[in-house]
Parts: structure tokens; sequence; C-alpha cells
């Protein structure tokens, strides 16, 4: 990593633990208190390490969770810098990050908030910002946008996650073939190594949830617990197609006919 002026000299992670304050819930049947993770009405997450990976499969509350982190943190809910806005929310009106994080209380150590939270899905408004912005400072524009969309995400990282903070993925492999996730892998053990960096991802990735160093979790009906990667869904999926392809999509694809 280019050498930058540090914040602390203490290491990641800086976000230490989140916790919800049930006080702070007016209703349990609605989302995102619905989701198994607070079924007990209860909710703890301590991070150990400097990277943390959550996984399990959609509608778990993997988003969800990112964004309340991501909102304690000081960032916008679309994503971006601190400070940045990317996108007009004046009309949104699925705000459950935000009311996740209003429950939520967090623990730092110190409180290090530089650094970025990326979502997939916002990617392009946060790219076209990041022009405009450059452009009214009377600089050049950073341009991801002109690359191809994986070749846009890698340069996005490369550029953005140098220096010390906290960084929130949402799901990067997204646009990303399996080679191009093995340059994030590279970029996230250089950040690993650092000492400087504290990353918060949540992935459906087999290949970054390999991450050597990092802690994972999964989100299940069981709520969110410590896992390997050898025994998420993802991987056993993926290594029973490897194995037997015809095998696998005759079973997975007629599975349910009669």
């Amino acid at each position: 990593m280019a050498a930058r002026k540090q914040l602390t000299r203490l290491k990641a992670p800086y976000l230490k633990r989140i916790l919800l304050e049930p006080s702070r819930v007016a209703n349990w049947e609605k989302y995102p208190w619905s989701l198994q993770i607070f079924r007990d009405r209860e909710f703890e997450f301590e991070f150990t390490s400097a990277i943390t990976i959550i996984v399990g499969e959609n509608g778990t509350g993997k988003s969800t969770l990112l964004e309340a982190i991501g909102a304690l943190a000081g960032y916008d809910e679309a994503g971006g810098g601190k400070g940045y806005m990317p996108v007009d929310h004046s009309g949104a009106i699925d705000k459950s990050g935000a009311a996740l994080a209003a429950a939520l209380r967090g623990h730092w150590l110190p409180k290090v908030t530089a650094g970025w939270f990326f979502r997939a899905e916002s990617f392009y408004s946060v790219a076209r910002y990041l022009d405009r912005a450059a452009l009214d400072a009377g600089a050049a524009p950073p341009d991801f946008l002109s690359w191809s969309h994986g070749e846009g995400f890698i340069r996005f990282f490369e550029e953005r996650c140098r220096r010390q903070g906290i960084y929130i993925l949402d799901e990067p492999e997204s646009a990303l073939s399996p080679t191009r996730q093995i340059e994030l892998l590279k970029l996230l053990q250089r950040m690993e190594r650092s000492g400087t960096a504290q990353v918060i991802m949540a992935t459906h990735s087999p290949l970054l949830m390999a991450c050597p160093n990092a802690r994972l979790f999964r989100i299940s009906r069981f709520g969110l617990d410590p896992t390997d990667f050898h025994d998420t869904d993802h991987f056993r999926m993926m290594r029973d197609f490897c194995s037997d392809p015809a095998a696998f999509l005759a079973e997975a694809l007629y599975e349910d006919d009669p």
C-alpha cells in the first residue's frame, strides 16, 4: 500500500463489536427485526480479525446488516465514501438498513471510520458521482466506467482501498470473473498484511470465502455463526458440480419433476 499519514497506530479491526439494543425496536414483526438473526431478540457480533466475511442465502439479511454497519460508520446507504451522497433517497421505500443501524450500538477502538462502503448495485451511480466531483474540483475524473464492468471494479478497488480505514464490501464479485476475483483476493491479502484496513464483506463467491486469515460467518435459520468455507452450501454445490457436472445438473434441474 502507498504510504499515507495514519489515523492511529493501533491495528485493525477498529470496529470491535456491534450489539442490538432491544428497547429501540418498535415492532419485532416488521423487517428487518423478523430476520432469523434477531429471533431471540438479541444480537451481538464481534470482529476479531482484519477481514470478516458473511455468507448466506438471498434474503437472510446480509446486505441489510452491511448497510447498517455502513450507517454506523457514517456512510450513505447507497455506498461511497464519507460525505458522499451519490443517490437521491427522497423517494426511497426500503430504509431497513437505516432502521437497523438506529437500534445498534458499535464499539470501536479507536473509531476509525475513514474508508469506503462498496455496493455493487450502486457502483454506476457512485462512479458517476466521483467523475462529477473531480471535474467540479478541476481535476481529471477517475472514469471507472470507461473500462469493462469487471475491470472498472478492480481499478476502483485498487485505487480506493489503499488508505487506513474500514471497508465494507457488499458482493464485490458480482462483475468479476474468477481471474478478477483472484486479483481482488490479492488486494485483500495486501490490506490484511498492512494492519491498517478492516474489511467486512458479504459474498456468494467460494473463492472469496477462502480468503486466508479471514473469519467467516454464515447466516442461516439458526442465526449468525462462525463457519469454514468447506462447510458452506456455496462450496459444496460448486464441489459437487465440478466433480460431475452431468450428474449434478440431472439431479438439480429435475428434482421437482413428478
